[in-house]
């Protein structure tokens, strides 16, 4: 039986039904009149858009995408780093179900459950399907981009086919290009009370609004083609950031700078324009409406809701999960209702800030905050994020607290809100997820020096990766991860990376180690 959004687009057309279930709505002149799909993914961002309030930049195309469709302001992936949110996003299923919840997984395996690609069982309903950009980056296998989509383009399709088109905009990943047209002062920006209101870390925020600004034109070209080409009246257009924020405390974490996100969705003539939707949805979600909307059934069911239903607005909780990040282990999962969060730390024993090669080469705001935090000039709440421990259990009043930066888990006028969350996340965990949790293995007790021998964890790790794999017990989670004296030299060579002029050409300084050696086994690897 055909949903209600089929029978709509079909009420006027033939109606064919394949012994496969498949749909396809053929007008007179021979054309599918099904709707195509244009998904625009952004990396590493927040909704730090005008549309959503953001002080400083101006979005306008993405606010005119807004303004024709609905703005979701409680949208949320299930991980916080691209790999586990993309291979989520590309089946419908959290990352942990498909077992592919470890990010940069080094050994990919096929899809279980009879789980496949949404962009597969578009192609099987007769839809085209292409990836206008290079990343996939899913942890499973197929993973090669012209394994999971046929083609580089939408232009590439059969006349009349509809088509599923996925883009990424990567300029927003780290590093961040200035805007020569709309430099932004960094007395225009407000910054998260978790931060320090440096200078320093004021310009880098404001270097990556720049760079939004320019993401925003290459994404004001595409809408712009699609209207030239007459295909906006029957396109639907998605519009969301990969998972959150680029910063110390976004990007790899929980809190609401890793994980929530823009969504935008426009339908012109299905979807009322000029919306501003309050449910609690995920990325996950925009599968299961694609899905709906092409009048495919999936052949296992998906965990994400069709937004063209009231599913969602019934939605209680959304659900995240963070596991190794590179070769930093670690592992946390969330509840997240309107107005509590909850994050169980499940190696409460590792700090926040251990050692990860790719932040401290690339967040010149990392530099800074270390830098204050061995001066003892942080306040308690910027402190907190840089302690060499963390609770078994984080929860936050978001109604009074929505940076997330008072934990309130052992205050007892809380406790029946912690009981309660911890009962629903632990249900998710065994009931949705089947969380396979923290092996000996992967917590790597033992295999380390009890203290790093060298000024810097990187330094240590790049000398000795011929004597661990580190693929299978990560790096070590000695903290701090540099001298004082090490990250004021960082801070030094950042300085006029971040203060650089919108014209500069300069390159990134190098912070950490760039590539990693082959890694060889050894006994050490296997203790």
């Amino acid at each position: 039986m055909l949903n209600p959004i089929v029978r709509k687009i079909c009420s006027t057309t033939t109606l064919i039904i394949s012994v496969f279930a498949t749909v396809s709505c053929v007008g007179a002149d021979g054309n599918d009149v099904r709707p195509n799909v244009l998904w625009i993914t952004i990396e590493d961002w927040s909704p730090d858009l005008s549309c959503y309030g953001t002080k400083g930049l101006q979005t306008p195309h993405v606010d005119q995408l807004a303004s024709e469709g609905i703005r979701y302001e409680r949208a949320f992936t299930t991980s916080p780093v691209c790999s586990t949110s993309r291979s989520a996003m590309m089946t419908g299923f959290h990352q942990n179900y498909i077992r592919a919840n470890q990010h940069r997984e080094h050994n990919k395996q096929p899809l279980p459950h009879g789980i496949k690609p949404i962009s597969h069982l578009l192609k099987e309903a007769g839809y085209f399907t292409a990836l206008m950009s290079w990343k996939t980056d899913c942890n499973f296998l197929p993973t090669k981009k012209n394994e999971l989509f046929e083609g580089e383009d939408w232009s590439e399709r059969k006349p009349g086919q509809p088509f599923f088109a996925r883009i990424t905009f990567g300029g927003t990943h780290r590093t961040w290009n200035r805007d020569p047209e709309r430099p932004i002062d960094i007395a225009d920006v407000e910054l998260p009370p978790y931060y320090a209101d440096t200078p320093f870390i004021r310009r880098d925020w404001a270097n990556g609004l720049e760079q939004m600004q320019l993401v925003d034109r290459e994404v004001g070209a595409l809408l712009k083609r699609l209207e030239d080409e007459g295909l906006a009246k029957n396109t639907i257009v998605f519009f969301i950031g990969d998972h959150g924020r680029c910063h110390i405390r976004g990007k790899q974490f929980l809190y609401d700078g890793g994980i929530r996100i823009p969504m935008i969705m426009r339908w012109p003539g299905r979807v009322d324009p000029g919306q501003v939707n309050d449910s609690m949805v995920m990325s996950i979600d925009i599968c299961a409406t694609i899905l709906d909307a092409a009048g495919v059934a999936s052949p296992v069911p998906l965990h994400g809701s069709s937004l063209l239903g009231d599913e969602v607005s019934k939605r209680e909780y959304v659900f995240a999960a963070r596991d190794k990040m590179d070769e930093t282990h670690d592992a946390m999962r969330a509840i997240r209702s309107k107005d509590y969060k909850l994050i169980l730390n499940l190696m409460p024993e590792r700090p926040w800030c251990q050692y990860n090669r790719y932040k401290e080469g690339a967040y010149p705001a990392l530099a800074e905050m270390n830098v204050l935090n061995l001066l003892g000039k942080l306040t308690p709440e910027q402190a907190r994020f840089f302690a060499p421990s963390k609770p078994p259990v984080e929860l936050f009043d978001l109604r009074r607290d929505p940076h997330e930066v008072h934990n309130v888990a052992d205050e007892p006028k809380y406790a029946a809100v912690k009981e309660s969350m911890l009962a629903e996340l632990q249900k998710w965990r065994k009931d949705v997820i089947d969380d396979e949790g923290v092996s000996d293995e992967f917590r790597a007790v033992g295999v380390f020096p009890d203290h790093c021998p060298m000024s810097t964890v990187d330094d240590w790790v790049t000398a000795n990766q011929s004597e661990y794999d580190f693929n299978v017990v990560g790096w070590p989670s000695w903290y701090p991860t540099r001298t004082l004296a090490e990250w004021q030299k960082a801070r030094a060579a950042w300085e006029p990376w971040v203060f650089r002029s919108t014209d500069s050409k300069m390159e990134r300084p190098v912070i950490a180690t760039e590539k990693p050696k082959k890694k060889k086994a050894s006994a050490k690897a296997a203790r």
